[in-house]
């Protein structure tokens, strides 16, 4: 028998070690290369490790708690023939699509063909409550238990997780649905009592018609729960203000026809991040997150800005590092490069973090206003909508002037509508006279 070999932990982006919170291979199983091995949590994401190459599994050299950092031996395999490893220093990308857990455990495959035969042949059961969370906290899942939970139509709110710190095992959720239709109760936890907020209506919508089921993407599955959280935890209030950029405009276009610069576009946006580190300068507060005890501000003295790009698959914001000490032309050239790396899923688990604000732009798109959502655990994001050309009355008659509709989304627990008006007013006025962003 030949040696196994090694299967090392890659570059998991700048962290110093994380925990192993799952395993999704046992020795014995066969994987092919990309197959999910592991799931890591840090404090901002959770990931899996996919393999570098197929084979046998022989031995999981981790467990569940581990700590593991970058080169730690995760697991023996026992090679295909032929098949070439991955380069160890490749780093796991925030954009590597979710390898299918279904597909790579043949005891989840035939639990799933069990339960949808049981379902056809069984009239809907009644399922239990919720189980009960401390502080309404949403279920603690990794994304492969969530994604077999969406393939039986499981509702983890129901469910009881065996896991540390009561994560949720696909084991449970297999229990949980069998003693469903079973008629068994499954087990609730007795904790502080929940939000209140009644779970959605379960819908036929095949009984009026054809239907066609399609998956969310996978940034969409990624980003709903983030989202879901930050609108249920944070007082949301938006505050709309026009910014007059006729003379910007004028400046920018002669910016980018002069020659002697480089082929690189100066966009609107490049302004609106000089303009908004400028406002989180004069207004720290904007420039901070609210501590875990909810009686504390942690005040930022960086300024990173991150920027909402859209992808084929939806939304992703990566961040923009040190931006008051950039100019214009360095900001363009940095947008570009990093709206490359979204849309083509290159991004690096760092090129997503340390984000002190963020800037949704829909300008390219189209519209008047909106809401963003605040990019938790920041306090506060700033909506930038199509610039329109308006009749501006100057005191005299009215002019056309280039009309920049901004919406600012703040945390009401730190931030007051006052704060929220001189703050976008301060924008604005950078905006206006440009001069001002030299200051």
């Amino acid at each position: 028998m030949t040696d196994p070999k090694e299967i090392g932990l890659p570059d998991i982006g700048d962290f110093e070690s994380v925990d192993v919170i799952e395993i999704l291979v046992a020795p014995g199983d066969e994987i092919k290369a990309e197959d999910p091995l592991i799931t890591l949590e840090s404090d901002k994401a959770t990931m899996d490790v996919p393999a570098p190459f197929g084979g046998i599994i022989r031995e999981v050299t981790v467990k569940v708690g581990d700590k593991v950092a970058q080169g730690a031996v995760i697991a023996l395999v026992d090679a295909e023939s032929g098949t070439a490893a991955a380069t160890p220093e490749q780093p796991i990308s925030a954009q590597t699509p979710d390898p299918d857990p279904i597909a790579t455990d043949s005891t989840d495959s035939q639990t799933t063909q069990t339960v949808a035969e049981l379902a056809a042949h069984r009239s809907p059961p009644s399922l239990p409550p919720p189980v009960e969370r401390s502080g309404g906290a949403l279920p603690h899942a990794s994304p492969a238990a969530r994604r077999f939970a969406r393939e039986l139509g499981a509702d983890l709110r129901t469910v009881r997780g065996s896991g540390p710190k009561g994560r949720i095992l696909k084991q449970d959720i297999q229990n949980h649905v069998k003693n469903a239709l079973s008629g068994t109760p499954a087990q609730t936890a007795n904790s502080a009592p929940t939000s209140g907020i009644p779970a959605a209506l379960q819908i036929d919508y095949s009984r009026w018609g054809e239907i066609d089921v399609q998956p969310l993407s996978r940034i969409q599955k990624r980003s709903g729960p983030h989202l879901h959280r930050a609108w249920l935890n944070i007082p949301h209030v938006t505050h709309f203000d026009d910014a007059d950029i006729t003379e910007l405009e004028a400046f920018r276009q002669s910016l980018n026809a002069d020659t002697r610069e480089p082929t690189v576009s100066i966009t609107p946006l490049a302004f609106t991040l000089k303009a908004l580190a400028g406002a989180v300068r004069q207004f720290p507060k904007f420039n901070s997150s609210l501590a875990d005890d909810g009686e504390h501000l942690v005040f930022r003295k960086y300024c990173n800005i991150g920027i909402a790009v859209d992808t084929a698959d939806g939304l992703i914001v990566p961040v923009i590092r040190d931006v008051p000490v950039k100019g214009l032309i360095q900001l363009a050239t940095e947008m570009n490069e990093l709206s490359r790396k979204a849309r083509s899923g290159a991004l690096a688990p760092e090129d997503l973090q340390a984000g002190c604000i963020t800037v949704s732009n829909l300008g390219g798109i189209g519209g008047v206003a909106f809401t963003p959502i605040i990019n938790s655990p920041e306090v506060a994001i700033l909506g930038v909508a199509r610039a329109r050309m308006t009749p501006v009355w100057d005191g005299q008659d009215f002019r056309p002037r280039l009309m920049l509709p901004l919406s600012l989304s703040y945390d009401h627990r730190v931030i007051d509508g006052a704060e929220a008006a001189r703050f976008t007013v301060f924008i604005r006025e950078l905006l206006e006279d440009t001069r001002r962003l030299l200051l």
